[in-house]
């Protein structure tokens, strides 16, 4: 399956529009353990002043704000942007009756249009792991903050969701969801190609030009009692073309054997925040 940075295949496949990300995300607000959820958490995070100025790279559908729009203060001013026009547009769509008003914008987090020293903060909820040049992106968001300002950025830790890649491995040894090694993975000059952008190696890459970094985690599990938000949750991770020809029913019947034979599947969850500041 295509890598994780392949910005084409995010653009044009993956992320055109939310529905695979929607899926995945019906998943965890289901089956989590942790009925807090983790958009509220990541929101209880951001203790910003009351008239700062906010861009979040990689917005998505703008679920963080969705789910916490009546929690947003009035003097907050946020930029949302997206490498994908599709996730642009349904961020809009869905943010359109709220106040404050939001700013947004299609956007490269490797080459942002926006002025230096702009923001208060930066928000990047679970997507450095998808830019294939992480130093020039973490350039770039230092650049358009203000000295002082601060990064939130969340990603997985090592062993997240790997009972799903068990289970797929038991069905089709050949199939996996496609975290592949970054080592393996050709890297463009400038870039930063052995650790991966996750809880155990991230804190290192972002000391290189931030201060004050910190990492808090989010404790939480998967305990999953029905088969069809699994299926549809593997089936968006673009690995449809393996469990094609009616394969995709065939797994479908083995998770459900799974679950009648232990009741749950419970699948461990690795995630959590990173908190930097701009010097």
């Amino acid at each position: 399956m295509p890598e994780l940075d392949n910005q084409q295949y995010l653009k044009t496949e993956q992320y055109r529009d939310a529905s695979n990300l929607n899926a995945r995300i019906a998943l965890h607000a289901r089956f989590s353990t942790n009925k807090y959820g983790w958009l509220r958490w990541v929101f209880d995070q951001l203790d910003l002043a009351p008239a700062s100025r906010i861009l979040e790279v990689g917005c998505g559908p703008a679920s963080l704000w969705i789910t916490n729009r009546a929690r947003i203060p009035a003097g907050w001013r946020p930029t949302l942007v997206d490498l994908s026009l599709g996730m642009a547009r349904e961020a809009r769509q869905g943010l359109a009756d709220t106040r404050p008003a939001f700013r947004f914008a299609v956007a490269d987090a490797q080459a942002l249009p926006f002025p230096t020293g702009q923001f208060d903060a930066v928000i990047a909820n679970h997507m450095l792991y998808h830019v294939p040049d992480r130093r020039r992106a973490l350039g770039e968001i230092r650049r358009v903050l203000r000295p002082g300002g601060r990064l939130f950025a969340a990603t997985n830790g090592q062993g997240h969701l790997e009972e799903m890649d068990q289970l797929l491995e038991r069905f089709d040894p050949a199939i996996r969801l496609g975290r592949p090694a970054p080592t393996a993975v050709p890297q463009p000059p400038g870039s930063i190609p052995a650790a991966p952008f996750d809880l155990e190696h991230a804190g290192a890459e972002l000391a290189a030009q931030f201060t004050d970094v910190e990492m808090r985690r989010y404790d939480d599990a998967l305990r999953i009692t029905e088969a069809a938000p699994l299926v549809a949750y593997v089936l968006s991770t673009g690995i449809q073309p393996n469990l094609a020809g009616g394969r995709a029913q065939d797994f479908a019947r083995f998770i459900a054997q799974e679950l009648a034979a232990h009741g749950a599947i419970h699948i461990t969850k690795s995630t959590g925040l990173f908190l930097a500041h701009c010097s």
